[in-house]
């Protein structure tokens, strides 16, 4: 089992959910089987259980589960059927705990070895998307369980997606990095170091840019990902597929990837 882990930083609210489920669609279009996690560092125990007004709307699974909307993406672009075990919460983690980190491991590897695809046999790849912030305090746990969850399946089957914003400042008129040079300093601060930076800004990286967050953040430029503002979230996985991220996964994780072509064909069919 390969596992991509998508983590957020600087803001929340950046796409993160959205940019996870690309990242699984171009990975099936490439022929491989995916299945998907949710983290959502919270005390509830699902997100029925909180105001609408704080959390936004749930999502109600075949199994009655209401969770985080996000998984309702998983479902729509990688055509899954999800359970409630694909949420992971602070509370549900609470409720079997003798040792925290090791139960959200445990967890993980779980729920990722079941079929979601109505296919015999474990996924290929589990994309898992921390929610939050890197920084929030309620993530700790799950920031520790991860690093040494890396640590155990070993180089190869483990790739970090570090989503993060690249500001303009309508004053100087040009895009700035210092935000995500924090935000991977800080990640790395917990024993993270992202293989692939997903950069959300409002228009496409300037290559000066991509430069400069390559010699700071210590990010190949072909790692380096510009998903900027589209009328249409369909257009993300394009952007994603022109811009070669399967790629930089796929080497990350030792997968040799097909060229995607016939799914990504099909896509702009509808969008026309």
């Amino acid at each position: 089992m390969k596992y991509v882990l998508v983590t957020g930083g600087v803001v929340s609210g950046l796409g993160k959910g959205l940019t996870a489920s690309s990242i699984g669609f171009v990975l099936k279009s490439c022929g491989l089987r995916v299945t998907s996690i949710k983290i959502d560092p919270y005390l509830n125990t699902d997100a029925g259980t909180m105001s609408p007004f704080e959390h936004g709307e749930v999502f109600v699974l075949d199994d009655g589960g209401e969770v985080d909307l996000d998984l309702g993406n998983y479902e729509r672009f990688l055509d899954i059927k999800l359970t409630r075990d694909n949420n992971i919460t602070t509370g549900k983690i609470y409720q079997v705990v003798p040792h925290i980190t090791d139960a959200i491991q445990e967890w993980i590897e779980r729920v990722a070895m079941v079929p979601v695809d109505g296919m015999e046999g474990p996924a290929d790849v589990c994309v898992i998307e921390l929610g939050g912030t890197i920084g929030d305090i309620e993530s700790m746990p799950f920031i520790e369980a991860l690093v040494q969850f890396s640590c155990r399946v070993g180089p190869g089957n483990f790739c970090i997606v570090h989503v993060s914003l690249v500001p303009v400042l309508n004053v100087v008129g040009e895009q700035k990095t210092k935000p995500t040079q924090h935000s991977v300093r800080e990640l790395r601060g917990l024993g993270l170091t992202p293989d692939v930076l997903v950069c959300r800004s409002t228009s496409p990286l300037g290559e000066n840019v991509k430069q400069k967050l390559s010699q700071f953040c210590h990010v190949q430029t072909t790692n380096i990902v510009s998903l900027y503002d589209v009328p249409n979230t369909w257009h993300i996985p394009c952007l994603l597929k022109d811009q070669k991220a399967h790629d930089a996964i796929l080497r990350v994780l030792n997968l040799q990837g097909s060229a995607c072509f016939l799914v990504f064909r099909n896509l702009f069919g509808v969008l026309q």
